[in-house]
């Protein structure tokens, strides 16, 4: 169900309505509460763990609220700007989100040996995208702009937010997780040539640094089909993609690669017929190894419940028949 699981959740809206986003993200017993709340309606094989995307960059000195979406109270747009950030590897590792793995151990305290604990952390690229533009918006123009009018900026400011996520996830595994996934949520700003200049050198430097301490990877990336055979590339134990992918195509093509997805969020909508339907469909598609089901993007707020009480079932039902 992607991290997003909880959002459709009666008793999740009634801690939400009480206490605010940030005030569930902040508080480590609130949180660790709000990542257990789907676990206790549906088996699913995670917990993920209740986090903002942007939880690491106070640690950065970053002010942002909530509007409903992250708006950051002074966004980078000069190379100064940059340069005044802290280095990421200067920081105390108690600075860096420490509410999140407080979070973590007591959820792992709480999780039965067969149930795994996913953390994630934007990609340099996604939290770059908020700190540049300010907040949310359509194709992140100031921030493409700011990478070609500033570009030794730019790359200074993927640097350091790569090593911050970096300490960030080491943190989470050393907290608990059993595995870390890294959302390249804006993966498809930038045109390929682009991309492979800007931003991929940064997100393998982040995977590398991982992999070194052991740490399972799994890269999500979004709304870029065009460079999934890229990311395939990339130092990982598992690409999740989103619903525009042809999964079966790219098995074929990386029968080596565990691959994660990517039923379309939109199916859980459409009734309990579809969606028995569409993750039939799906599964055909697929050996009955190396893939983890999953949805191709968050879980819409809309869904009802008995949607994915349903995709649980038919999948469960599939495993069953091995």
């Amino acid at each position: 169900m992607m991290r997003q699981a909880g959002r459709i959740l009666p008793e999740y809206r009634a801690l939400k309505e009480r206490h605010g986003f940030a005030g569930l993200a902040r508080d480590p017993e609130l949180a660790a509460e709000v990542t257990l709340l789907p676990l206790r309606r549906f088996p699913f094989d995670a917990a993920i763990t209740f986090a903002d995307i942007m939880s690491p960059l106070p640690a950065l000195g970053v002010d942002f609220r909530f509007d409903p979406g992250p708006v950051i109270a002074e966004p980078i747009r000069r190379a100064p700007d940059v340069a005044a950030l802290p280095d990421p590897d200067d920081l105390d590792e108690a600075a860096i989100a420490p509410e999140v793995a407080a979070a973590q151990r007591i959820v792992r305290s709480e999780l039965g040996p067969e149930t795994a604990l996913l953390g994630f952390a934007g990609a340099p690229l996604t939290l770059a995208a908020y700190l540049v533009e300010g907040r949310g918006v359509r194709d992140f123009p100031r921030l493409r702009a700011f990478a070609y009018q500033e570009p030794a900026a730019f790359d200074a400011l993927l640097d350091r937010l790569g090593r911050l996520c970096a300490r960030y996830l080491l943190s989470q595994h050393d907290a608990g997780a059993d595995a870390v996934q890294v959302f390249d949520s804006w993966a498809g700003l930038f045109p390929r040539a682009e991309w492979r200049r800007r931003v991929r050198p940064h997100l393998k430097r982040l995977l590398v640094r991982l992999g070194e301490a052991a740490v399972p990877r799994i890269l999500f990336l979004h709304a870029a089909p065009q460079l999934v055979d890229d990311y395939a590339d990339l130092p990982c134990e598992v690409l999740g993609v989103d619903w525009r992918t042809d999964l079966g195509a790219l098995r074929r093509r990386r029968p080596d690669l565990c691959l994660q997805g990517n039923l379309d969020p939109a199916v859980l909508l459409a009734g309990d017929g579809a969606v028995r339907r569409e993750a039939g469909s799906l599964l055909r598609s697929l050996p009955r190894r190396g893939h983890i089901v999953n949805l191709g993007h968050g879980v819409l707020p809309e869904t009802p419940l008995r949607a994915v009480q349903t995709l649980v079932e038919a999948v469960h039902a599939e495993a069953e028949d091995t």
